[in-house]
This record gives C-alpha cells, sequence and structure tokens, in this order.
C-alpha cells in the first residue's frame, strides 16, 4: 500500500504536485490519523513531506488553484533556522495553506526585525518568527562567568526583545512569535557551587516570565513557552547539531515549535475551530451502551473510567471558554438521553450541548447538520471518534473537519484532543464565555421560526433592536475577535488585531463602528461592525462583517442604510464600499448592490468598490429597531428607526 510520503514523492517526481495539491491536505491528513504513531515518528514523517513540498513554489500552485490560502511567514533569529523550514511548510499545509518563505540574515534579527525599510518588513508577512535560544545569552558571557553576569546578559535581551516587540506594534504587520529560552543543562552545571546553580535558574526562569508578559502589552505578539514542549517532545538540543551546524536545537523541538507557529497562525488568520463534537462509545465512557446498558459503561469513579472522565472534564473547560459541543453516536437517542441526564459518573449533562445527534445514519451527515443547525461552516468542527472507518467517511465528505483519531489506549485521548490546539484564540471574551447560552439562544429562535405562519410574521415578532455606535474601549478585542472569526459575512476577508482596531477607533477621518443586538430571545451582544473613513467628498465603506448568528434578519441592511442615511445628512456627495472576494465570502458578493450601490469599473488587490450616490436612500427594515449614534458634524445626533 502506497504511504502518503510516497504519493507526495510520486507526484512531485512527474510533475503533478502543483497539478494535484488539493490532495496534500489530505495526505498529511492521514499521516495524523493513526493512533498508534508514537509522536516522534509522526513528526517526523511530517517533515519528510515538508521537504518534499518545499520544493513547489506557491505561484506554481497558484496558477492551477487560485484561491489556495497563501501566508507570508518570515523567519529570523539568533542561531541556524535550516530545520525549520520543512516542518513548517508541513504544518501550514495540514491547515491548506500555502506558505511563502521570507529568509532574514544569520543572527542580525535585531535589524531585521526593527528596520522598517529591511527585506522582512517589504514583505509585510502574516507571521514573523522570532527564534531565540540560551545562545543569544551565553555567547555574550565572559570567561570565566557567574550568574551576575547571566543576570546583565539576560536583562541586555529582555531590553532588545522588547524593543523589537515595541517596533513590531508600530510598523510591522502580522502577529510576531517570540519563544521563551530553555537554559541546557550543561550550561547550568558549569557551576559546580550548588548555590550559584540554583540562582543562574532562578534569573533564567525571571526572565523568561518578563518575556511570556510582552504579550500583555502587545496584543500582536505572541511568545510561545517551550518548556512544556520540551517536556513532550524530550531534550532540546543535540550537542553535535549545536557545535558543527551552530542549530540550537534539536529536529524533533522544532517540529514541535512549527506545529504551535502554526497554530498562532490559524487563530489570527479566522481559522479556529468552534465546536467540539463527540462520539459517545469508547470516547466519551468505556463500553458500548446498546450492548453493555447504562451500568456496564465506564465514565469515571473508577481506575477504568478514569480516562474517559479526564476527556469529559477537559471538554467542559473547553466548553467555559467558548468551546461549542456537541454530541454524534450511532446509539439510540432514548438510551442516550437517559445518560446523559442521569448517570452518575457524568461530568458532561444535556445543558453543556448544543445538539445531540444519536441515531444510526452515517456521522458525516450527522456533522453536516449540527454544522447547519449551528449557522457554521463544517470547517469550524472538530471530530473526536474511535473508529477508523467512521474517521474515514468524514475526511472524504468534509475535507474541511478536522478530525481527531483515538486508538485502543484510552489514557491517550486526552494529548490526541488537546495535541493540535485546534481552538486556540488570541483572547476568550467575556461573549465567548456565553457562546452555548447564545446558541440556545439560537436554536429557541429556530423553533419560534418553525411555528410562524410566514417567515415575514418571525421577523416582525422577534423584536429585533440594533444599536449602532462606536465600541466602548472594553468592546476593542471582541471586535478583533470577530474579524478572525467571522467568513462568510466578511465583506473584505480582513483580520483586525485588536491594536488595529483601536488605532482606527481614534484615528482623525476613521470610524469604527460597533453592532450589537437584541431580541425577545435575549441579548446577543456585539456581532459586527463596520469600518469607514472620510474621503474628501466621500464616505468609504472599508469593509463591514457580522456574525453568522445575525445573519437574515435584516441587521446588516439596517447598519448601511444608517450610514448611508448620515453621509446624506452630512451631504457628501457618495459612499464608497469595497468588497474583496475570499473563499468564504460569494454570497455576500451582491450585499451592496442589493442597497443601491453600483459597481465601479476595474478592481486591484484591494479588491472590488461600488458607488452609492445618495439620490435614492434604502428604508430601514421596518420589523427591527434601530439606534444609530454615528456622530461627525451632527455629533451625539441620535438616529431612531421603527
Amino acid at each position: 500500500m502506497t504511504t502518503p510520503l510516497e504519493e507526495l514523492r510520486t507526484l512531485h517526481a512527474g510533475g503533478q504536485l502543483a497539478a494535484r495539491y488539493p490532495r496534500v491536505r489530505s495526505l498529511l491528513a492521514e499521516i495524523t490519523d493513526d493512533p498508534g504513531r508514537d509522536e516522534a515518528g509522526l513528526l517526523a514523517e511530517l517533515r519528510r513531506c515538508g521537504r518534499v513540498l518545499d520544493s513547489l513554489g506557491p505561484d506554481e500552485v497558484l496558477a492551477d488553484h487560485p484561491t489556495t490560502g497563501v501566508v507570508t511567514v518570515a523567519l529570523t533569529g539568533h542561531s541556524t533556522l535550516a530545520q525549520l523550514t520543512d516542518p513548517l511548510t508541513a504544518e501550514l499545509a495540514r491547515h491548506g495553506l500555502l506558505a511563502r518563505l521570507v529568509h532574514g540574515t544569520h543572527g542580525a534579527y535585531l535589524r531585521d526585525l526593527t528596520d522598517p525599510g529591511g527585506e522582512l518588513r517589504a514583505a509585510r508577512p502574516d507571521l514573523t518568527l522570532c527564534v531565540m535560544d540560551a545562545d543569544a545569552v551565553f555567547g555574550r558571557l565572559p570567561l570565566p562567568w557567574g550568574p551576575d553576569d547571566a543576570e546583565s546578559a539576560c536583562q541586555e535581551l529582555a531590553d532588545r526583545l522588547t524593543l523589537v516587540a515595541e517596533a513590531h506594534t508600530a510598523h510591522g504587520t502580522g502577529t510576531l512569535v517570540l519563544n521563551t529560552l530553555p537554559l541546557p543543562r550543561h550550561c547550568a552545571q558549569q557551576l559546580v557551587d550548588q548555590g550559584r546553580r540554583a540562582r543562574l535558574g532562578a534569573v533564567w526562569r525571571e526572565f523568561n516570565a518578563r518575556l511570556l508578559r510582552l504579550a500583555e502589552a502587545h496584543p500582536a505578539v505572541v511568545v510561545l513557552d517551550l518548556d512544556p514542549v520540551i517536556a513532550s517532545t524530550g531534550p532540546a538540543t543535540d550537542p553535535r547539531l549545536a557545535l558543527y551546524t551552530r542549530s540550537p536545537f534539536t529536529d524533533e523541538l522544532f517540529s514541535a515549535y512549527a506545529r504551535d507557529a502554526a497554530h498562532v497562525l490559524r487563530s489570527r488568520t479566522g481559522l479556529a475551530k468552534k465546536c467540539l463534537v463527540l462520539d459517545l462509545d469508547n470516547t466519551r465512557w468505556g463500553g458500548i451502551l446498546g450492548e453493555d446498558g447504562p451500568e456496564g459503561i465506564a465514565a469515571g469513579g473508577t481506575l477504568i473510567g478514569e480516562p474517559y472522565a479526564a476527556v469529559q472534564r477537559v471538554a467542559k473547560q473547553l466548553a467555559a471558554q467558548g468551546v461549542l459541543l456537541a454530541v454524534s453516536s450511532k446509539n439510540d437517542p432514548g438510551p442516550v438521553a437517559d445518560v446523559l441526564a442521569g448517570h452518575p459518573d457524568m461530568t458532561l449533562r444535556p445543558a453543556d450541548f448544543v445538539a445531540v445527534h444519536a441515531n444510526w445514519e452515517p456521522k458525516d451527515g450527522n456533522l453536516d447538520a449540527i454544522a447547519r443547525r449551528l449557522g457554521i461552516s463544517p470547517d469550524a468542527l472538530v471530530f473526536l471518534d474511535d473508529s477508523p472507518a467512521e474517521r474515514a467517511l468524514v475526511r472524504r465528505h468534509l475535507p474541511g473537519t478536522a478530525v481527531v483519531p483515538l486508538g485502543a489506549e484510552p489514557a491517550l485521548h486526552l494529548h490526541a484532543l488537546l495535541r493540535d490546539g485546534w481552538f486556540d484564540t488570541p483572547q476568550v471574551t467575556e461573549d465567548d464565555t456565553r457562546r452555548t447560552v447564545r446558541y440556545r439562544e439560537a436554536a429557541a429562535r429556530e423553533e419560534f421560526r418553525a411555528s410562524s405562519t410566514s417567515y415575514e410574521d418571525y421577523l416582525a415578532e422577534l423584536r429585533i433592536e440594533v444599536s449602532l455606535s462606536p465600541p466602548e474601549p472594553h468592546e476593542i478585542r471582541r471586535l478583533s475577535q470577530l474579524s478572525l472569526r467571522t467568513n462568510q459575512f466578511n465583506l473584505t476577508g480582513e483580520r483586525v488585531q485588536a491594536d488595529r482596531v483601536a488605532a482606527l477607533a481614534a484615528a482623525e477621518g476613521h470610524r469604527v463602528l460597533a453592532v450589537r443586538v437584541a431580541d425577545r430571545f435575549g441579548d446577543s451582544g456585539l456581532v459586527g461592525a463596520l469600518f469607514t473613513r472620510r474621503d474628501g467628498d466621500t464616505l468609504a465603506v472599508d469593509n463591514v462583517f457580522l456574525s453568522c448568528r445575525a445573519l437574515a434578519r435584516g441587521i446588516e441592511d439596517a447598519c448601511l442604510a444608517a450610514v448611508l442615511a448620515h453621509a446624506h445628512a452630512e451631504r457628501l456627495d457618495a459612499v464608497r464600499a469595497r468588497y474583496r472576494p475570499t473563499r468564504a465570502n460569494a454570497k455576500v458578493s451582491g450585499f451592496y448592490p442589493s442597497l443601491g450601490f453600483t459597481r465601479e469599473p476595474g478592481t486591484d488587490d484591494e479588491g472590488v468598490w461600488f458607488r452609492h450616490t445618495l439620490a435614492a436612500l434604502p428604508p430601514v427594515p421596518g420589523h427591527l429597531t434601530l439606534d444609530a449614534r454615528l456622530g461627525g458634524t451632527v455629533h451625539g445626533h441620535h438616529l431612531q428607526h421603527h
């Protein structure tokens, strides 16, 4: 049987790798779908695949598949980073992303990251990786040296990296990734005085703690903590590589670093997952409910049940941070409902789930139904299952769904669930913690809609209230998060980091408008935003995005109607609005024309522009109430429409 690596090599040798590039993601998924493969073997196989993919230029793929996602990643650091290229290429390809790599000058990371005219800045990278190692400290020490010398060198390096973070915040693009520095044992052992050795350890940890706190002041900076990574991958360094090639880390650590770096990029580009779908038999509990009965399954309280209880506890922990939970299980619905509600060892109860599909239908159909019910794409799902057949079915028909393979050893289930950081996000907001409640409200709306005599009656009886005004300071991060997660109704597909939202909100001539919604079923909170700017005698709408949970209720129409009415009141000549096609927003390509905009000639990298002459203003939909506070020369003017 041909392995994924062998098929990749065959495609490359035959000159078909670019033409068959959509197959790459599936091949890499096959590698990760073997729960029996040890971590080192998995990482090594991905590195070998990355070596094949490195030979492929992004432009070659785009010629055949122009909608493939391309990300620019800049690499710089203190030492040689050649070992990072292969695993990084493979990890990004796992998420359907082509890597365009830009390499900095060896050892010149400070110049690379602070020079506005430098090659790395000119590339406008989506992700910048600055890889640091212990030699950045020990390479600056005198001989002989002591803890005081190490403390001074750590202080100098911390100051330099703070300068890098500040420069990136001021002038950089995308996300900058730094990392903590592992303390090599052979360095600490050079101090034979055990007390001084302990002080060195304290100095080192204080330096790393200061580094980790950099992200608190700089939202576009992420600091990867390598200590937990090393605990799972093994030694950080290989003495031969360190001395002969000046390479700071082992292949295994570089591979694990590449995985975490890909997680950072995924979370910052709207690719984070939203919903964990759990199987039940031999996943959430040990045993098969239909054969063993409620008394025969193990879900906690025993040695056999403890691994399954651990999975439930972690799922509940994830849910508390905004991850939606659902069930897809081949079981009869009645017994499943009884066990979820009444089994004494269950950590997760019916109220913890937004959907429970217990039936005998194929699971790919169940997962698709769960996604449709939640108003999200199947690409936003993570599926946890122990059946190779079910996993293969989902991979084949829902290729964007993340499938987590579970093997015969339940003690490893938790590691499999958490290994890929599918739900990683830049920050958990208060709105995230209420996400399950929000989706339960959405389910109540759907039930109400089904009982209404017509869609018009449904809308009228919802009693929708829309607020449109500049964001409060505490809403800035939530707006950024919405831009990262909103794909379908995002008119340009742009992702806006929190510091950029704050800068635009404060900039002369620019305005950020937050969209908030409530109705008879509850307060949906912040659901979208509009970004506008004054351009002479026109108003430019640079972007509009709206959460999928707020669509199809006239909210987007009301907000644009308010902006157009405001521009008319300001006696502007026109409103221009930008649409940039993406892989996910094709369904909203007609949004602006539906409100009376006409397309302007031409298109460029900025997208397509539409113009509204303000001659005939669209009405605010009559079924909702709009409270619009747009400011401007009519500062404080309160537009309220019924």
